[in-house]
């Protein structure tokens, strides 16, 4: 499965496709700073061809292979990245599964394109996470500098350099807060999230579940699971519930 590039009037956008006649195609959104290389794209790559599925991903602009600034970036612009990937590809019959900021965008892309998507499957997901987990943990010093320059790196075990966040990122994630109001999403969800989740606290799956629409919602608490649910049984677990009926 090569990855195939997608020509934008301002960037080129990286993504992999691969549809098989008859069956759903599975979706991964990646999360924030992430891209398709990552242990869960792959994994599910791996899994979607052994087992008869699509599969689709895609590097949102400035991530991974595609083009773009990552400062640039905001969840609007990675979401118009993912409607442009499915207008292209015309992939139906989806299986979305979202990782930490993947699952703000899923969420999003459930309610915009509803006759596309089939099933959603979250993973940590974290939506509103700029508003209900950054903001408030700036300080009036942070907060200042970040209006004033634009950009700032945070504290991040995943970077030595810290994590880039931009005020334009804060800025339009007010305009794509999904969890003050209910979600228009009929689908059946399932979310995973990791008790031991020190960048999206489990409680946040519960409040999606509050909100969602849809009466087929199961939110699954993993003991001691990490942000990333990326071990081998946690895995599986993913791979069980994203083919589950």
């Amino acid at each position: 499965m090569t990855t195939q590039f997608l020509s934008l009037p301002a960037y080129d956008l990286a993504y992999t496709y691969k549809p098989i006649e008859g069956a759903p195609t599975i979706v991964f959104l990646p999360g924030y700073f992430s891209d398709m290389s990552g242990a869960k794209a792959l994994f599910l790559k791996e899994h979607a061809s052994a087992h008869g599925y699509g599969f689709l991903s895609l590097d949102y602009s400035g991530h991974g292979q595609s083009g773009g600034k990552f400062i640039e970036g905001t969840i609007s612009r990675w979401l118009k990245d993912i409607l442009a990937v499915l207008d292209h590809t015309k992939a139906q019959n989806l299986t979305v599964v979202g990782s930490s900021m993947g699952g703000w965008l899923m969420l999003l892309l459930a309610q915009m394109r509803p006759s596309l998507v089939q099933k959603l499957v979250g993973i940590a997901s974290a939506p509103d996470f700029t508003e209900d987990l950054i903001w408030p943990k700036l300080s009036d010093e942070k907060r200042q500098l970040l209006e004033s320059e634009g950009c700032i790196y945070t504290p991040s075990e995943y970077s030595a350099q810290g994590t880039p966040l931009s005020y334009d990122l804060i800025l339009d994630g007010r305009n794509n807060l999904l969890l003050r109001t209910p979600m228009t999403i009929s689908v059946p969800v399932r979310l995973l999230h990791g008790t031991a989740d020190k960048d999206v606290p489990y409680e946040t799956s519960l409040r999606i579940m509050e909100k969602l629409e849809s009466k087929d919602v199961q939110v699954r608490l993993i003991k001691d699971g990490d942000h990333r649910l990326s071990s081998p049984d946690q895995l599986r677990i993913l791979w069980e519930t994203v083919i589950q009926p």
